[in-house]
């Protein structure tokens, strides 16, 4: 590849040649020493970051088609498109995961295989006797394996001689997650930020760049609505802001896509750091001293790990590389024979089994004969915030309407607090349940509802509509409660609600005209009640 340096170095420092190159190579008209260049290793991650933007851009041409109301062969041209790019970021995403799993997979130095046994089977315990033993040494805590631990952390900063940070990244850092936020649109829509790069800010970068992206939604969403407003041949102005606005939401995903790349590599220097020397010798005999004090402290369970190393390398055909692979199974094997001890005893090995909680349905039992039940859901686009809400009582009542969400969860939450304020009018005395399939949702929402604050579900909550619901829902707390129902398993209400809200976003959208919309509730309603018919009947 030397004869292609050039091309490639230029390729890496354009975002806008990279993008055009890959959009060619993706339809099959990109010169040979392009797509030769493009295969270097060192574009792996910004075509990654290229297609994100041009994914986006593809998917807001469509939309901007369809408002427009553009003849079908432009739709047809549009739409192929995007999905020619959206199957060449998806390419792309797997070269970079088999390239980062190629240059993390390097031979490491192989643990003594007990060691390895007893940290998957006894995690908690092993954990413990590790911090225990770099508490000792007057280390932090930390688990050596994770990058983004104090441990690693600690190691990084020795490796790199501390130091203060820059006092305009030191600035940047504190700023409140608000104004973090602020900072990342800023940065997508006016000026690129020169400091989000900086090893310390990155990781914050990384963790509040899905908040951005967020809102480049809700500002699609807000420009999408205003653009259904109009009539079709007034829509020019406002189909121009719908377009800035998805420039924008290609430029957030984007960046966040490159500060995920960016922690990545952060993340990777400093696993290297931990694993060199001295570091590395350090936590060996970290790992050696927590291996003695299990042994000390469960010497049963320490008897049983030796017996059962010391018989596998008897006959493994990978005794010679130093059973590099074979202590997952091994552990199986322990958690096997602990799975009938009693809870708490040895056996805390942490396989993933059917919790108690995962075939439960919501138990209303419990309930006054008074009580009005409903169940509630949510549907949200790909691009834009706008979200469908809707809902389904045991009375017969039903309803459904159109918010902005963030998330699933931010929607569901909607849907929960719309139905019951609804429900809460019509039935003045009454105890008000609602039921949801999400557990994000039903959590948010008993956590507002029990604590009598909002704020105690705004995790969840990002956008102004979902908080002032909840803020309305608050102050009927002593009426209202909120449980977990398992979805699409053929509930009645579940899938009348589920109809609900997919209907109400398909006509937020303007994806159904009105009077198809009017038509296909009707359809619902006449499915709703034929379904309670035969609920009475049955009964």
């Amino acid at each position: 590849m030397a004869e292609h340096t050039e091309l490639i170095r230029r390729l890496a420092d354009d975002f806008t040649a990279l993008e055009e190159a890959v959009l060619r190579q993706a339809n099959g008209v990109c010169a040979a020493e392009t797509a030769a260049a493009l295969e270097d290793p060192a574009l792996v991650g910004p075509v990654t970051v290229v297609l994100a933007h041009a994914d986006v851009l593809a998917r807001g041409a469509v939309r901007r088609a369809e408002l427009a109301v553009q003849p079908a062969e432009r739709l047809r041209r549009l739409r192929a498109q995007a999905r020619t790019v959206r199957r060449a970021r998806s390419r792309a995403e797997a070269r970079y995961k088999k390239e980062r799993a190629r240059r993390l997979g390097r031979p490491r130095p192989v643990e003594p295989l007990e060691l390895r046994v007893v940290r998957v089977a006894f995690p908690s315990s092993f954990h413990e006797f590790l911090r225990q033993e770099l508490r000792g040494r007057g280390l932090p805590d930390g688990s050596p394996h994770a990058p983004e631990s104090d441990l690693a952390r600690w190691a990084w900063e020795r490796a790199r001689g501390g130091g203060e940070v820059p006092a305009a990244v030191r600035e940047l850092l504190d700023r409140d997650d608000e104004a973090f936020v602020q900072a990342l649109l800023l940065d997508a829509r006016e000026e690129e930020n020169p400091l989000l790069p900086h090893d310390a800010v990155v990781e914050r970068w990384s963790r509040h760049s899905r908040t951005a992206s967020a809102w480049g939604r809700y500002a699609i969403g807000q420009a999408e609505r205003d653009v259904l407003a109009c009539l079709p041949t007034a829509r020019r102005t406002r189909l121009d802001a719908l377009d800035d606005a998805y420039q924008d939401a290609a430029v957030l995903a984007a960046r966040s896509r490159e500060a995920h790349l960016r922690v990545a590599d952060l993340h990777e220097r400093m696993q290297a750091c931990v694993a060199s020397a001295p570091f590395a010798e350090v936590v060996a005999h970290c790992r050696t001293g927590a291996l003695a004090r299990f042994r000390d402290a469960q010497p049963e369970a320490w008897r049983r790990v030796r017996d059962l190393t010391a018989k596998h390398q008897a006959d493994c055909s990978e005794q010679a590389d130093g059973c590099r692979r074979c202590h997952g199974s091994l552990a199986q094997v322990m958690a096997d024979e602990l799975t009938g001890r009693d809870e708490g005893g040895e056996g805390e090995f942490s396989v993933a089994s059917a919790s108690a909680h995962d075939d439960r349905y919501a138990l209303l039992a419990d309930l006054p004969d008074t009580a009005v039940v409903a169940v509630a859901d949510a549907a949200l686009g790909e691009d834009s915030a706008v979200c469908g809400y809707g809902w389904a009582s045991e009375t017969g009542s039903t309803g459904h309407g159109d918010s902005m969400a963030a998330s699933s969860g931010e929607a569901e939450v909607i849907g929960i607090c719309a139905a019951a304020l609804s429900l809460l009018e019509h039935h003045q005395e009454a105890l008000v349940v609602l039921l949801c399939d999400s557990t994000e949702a039903v959590d948010a929402v008993d956590s507002a509802l029990t604590a009598a604050d909002p704020g105690a579900a705004h995790r969840t909550l990002l956008f102004p509509e979902s908080r002032e619901l909840m803020a309305r829902l608050v102050r009927h707390r002593d009426r209202v409660q909120v449980r977990w129902l398992k979805g699409h398993v053929g509930h009645d209400l579940n899938e009348i609600a589920d109809a609900c809200a997919r209907l109400a976003l398909r006509r937020a959208t303007g994806r159904i005209p009105a009077s198809m919309a009017r038509k296909e509730a009707a359809r619902i309603l006449r499915t709703f009640g034929s379904a309670q018919r035969q609920s009475s009947s049955a009964a």
